[in-house]
């Protein structure tokens, strides 16, 4: 690293402080207007909903430079290219999140002087003039076509970079050449993807070894999870890149499957979402009724991923018809099934009811099948109440404990797909003319191929950092940031490779245009990024800035 590089680091930690503070008086300035009687009040944040999703947009786009400056004082010794991805990476979000800010000063309690007066001054404004600019992306972005391919050094430690590299070559040999195949004409996931995963163990990753999986009994490490996640889905989002999504997230809930589970010999399925109830857990309504030895299930599900081939769901349920104890009576179930190939099932089962289910037609992530269920007096016994008679009135707390680690795995989702994208529109800017010169040799190509390579790093940064919060048991509203960031960095990526190939990139035979479809999911599922803004992050900041005022 230069003198000028850890000159620029030290700015750019200054620069964020700054910002940091301006964040920091709209939140205490929201906190004061939601504060009744000393009392701070939730339900009056709904009548500043605007400011408060651009003020979690903020705190994303702060953390995520924070992560990224981190990692680059970690390997800068190594790579000096990876410092100067960090540093301009920092200073477009200096001038996103001062955007939101000035666009919002009024409704955040904010001084437009004060903000001009900072974007003018030291450190900020030498800090801008070095940093972030046309020049300097330029640079970035012709270094990458240099290279010819996306690598940065990962940070990570040698038996990380090994299973990296191990699951990197299964999604070239095994899920690409047939991923094209199963988003074009929806198929189910095939044998060989399934089966290859579990023998490498992709399904034991976020399992502890004593269930059979592969995470250490001693320490819990969600970063091995995150690293094959994004090699997978790197291959194809829809027929691989979620496999393992379903373990993640009812691991904690499911102790006596987990070494099937592990194995891969069985597969499970979330069941929460709801036709009128999406990220409202607490209003779910499929009624579970007492009856002789377990519980009778009727109403119906949605959206419920992987359905179809599942061998358990994982569903929430209403076990008390007391409607006032809102999400204090809601229980999980272990619903068990046999497994069905294609998009429907209608399942008799012995001991009694019935189980229909119909793959929801989408535009992208295709191959898991999402499918609306129904459930007429389907019968689950009292063994499959999870934590037994103790589980009863527990369901959503159980499902939340699951949902940080499920936002991460997105997060590293999100990563894959984005790597994709940049791997082909690198592949693509070198080989393409246009006007008797490669794409790639424009300073157009160059700014945005250098824009979407810092966007990945800083979210894969980012994520491994939350990763390691949640490990040390805390970090459940970082979850939320980080997903609120890489998923809507994912929908740019993608978009950007989309146009780098232009008629082509819009073309359905191209790849490019699959992982454009698929990265949109991504800040819809597993908490919807109006959700986390405005439900998850904003109220937890806003209500724990009543100490500043």
């Amino acid at each position: 690293m230069t003198e000028f590089q850890a000159k620029s680091l030290e700015q750019a930690d200054a620069c964020l402080t700054l910002l940091q503070g301006q964040v920091d008086i709209g939140l205490t300035h929201l906190n004061a207007l939601c504060t009744i009687a000393g009392k701070f009040s939730v339900s009056q944040l709904d009548a500043h909903q605007q400011v408060s999703y651009e003020l979690a947009f903020c705190a994303a786009e702060i953390e995520a430079s924070k992560a990224l400056l981190k990692y680059a004082h970690k390997v800068s010794d190594d790579d000096n290219l990876t410092v100067d991805i960090s540093l301009a990476f920092c200073a477009d979000n200096l001038r996103a999140v001062w955007q939101r800010l000035l666009s919002h000063s009024s409704e955040a309690g904010l001084s437009n002087a004060e903000l001009l007066q900072l974007m003018g001054s030291e450190p900020l404004a030498g800090f801008l003039a070095d940093h972030g600019n046309v020049e300097q992306f330029a640079q970035i972005g012709a270094a990458l076509m240099e290279r010819g391919n996306v690598h940065l050094p990962s940070g990570l430690n040698e038996e990380k970079d090994m299973i990296r590299d191990a699951f990197a070559r299964f999604a070239e040999e095994v899920v690409m050449p047939r991923a094209e195949h199963i988003h074009r004409f929806d198929t189910d996931i095939p044998d060989e993807i399934i089966d290859g995963a579990a023998q490498m163990g992709c399904f034991g990753t976020c399992i502890p070894e004593r269930f059979g999986g592969l995470m250490s009994d001693e320490r819990h490490d969600s970063i091995g999870m995150l690293v094959v996640t994004e090699e997978l889905s790197r291959g194809s989002l829809g027929a691989a890149g979620s496999l393992i999504t379903r373990p993640e997230i009812a691991a904690r809930a499911l102790l006596s499957w987990l070494p099937r589970l592990a194995s891969g010999e069985k597969l499970a399925a979330i069941a929460i979402t709801e036709p009128d109830y999406g990220s409202n857990v607490a209003g779910l309504a499929l009624k579970a009724s007492k009856t002789e030895g377990g519980w009778l299930l009727n109403g119906a599900k949605t959206w419920c991923t992987f359905a179809g081939k599942a061998d358990v769901i994982v569903a929430i349920a209403r076990t008390d018809p007391d409607r006032s104890k809102s999400h204090r009576g809601l229980s999980m179930l272990l619903v068990e099934k046999p497994r069905f190939p294609g998009h429907e099932f209608r399942h008799d089962s012995e001991t009694g009811g019935r189980m229909t289910g119909k793959a929801i037609p989408t535009i992208g992530y295709r191959g898991m099948h999402s499918f609306d269920l129904s459930f007429e007096d389907y019968f689950v016994p009292d063994t499959g109440v999870v934590g037994g008679k103790d589980g009863l009135g527990k369901g959503f707390y159980l499902s939340m404990a699951g949902l940080s680690g499920g936002r991460i795995q997105t997060s590293a989702r999100a990563c894959g797909v984005m790597k994709a994208a940049l791997e082909r529109a690198v592949s693509y800017a070198t080989d393409r003319q246009v006007f008797d010169a490669p794409i790639g040799d424009y300073q157009l190509s160059q700014v945005k191929l250098g824009r979407m390579w810092a966007a990945l790093a800083a979210s894969r940064q980012f994520n491994y950092s939350v990763a390691r919060m949640l490990d040390d048991g805390a970090g459940k509203m970082d979850a939320s940031l980080v997903k609120l960031f890489s998923c809507r960095a994912a929908e740019w990526v993608t978009r950007e490779a989309l146009q780098i190939h232009g008629g082509m990139g819009y073309a359905e035979e191209s790849d490019v245009s699959r992982y454009f479809v698929d990265a949109r999911v991504l800040s819809i599922f597993e908490g919807a990024e109006e959700t986390l803004a405005l439900k998850v992050i904003s109220r937890e900041l806003i209500a724990n800035a009543q100490g500043n005022h």
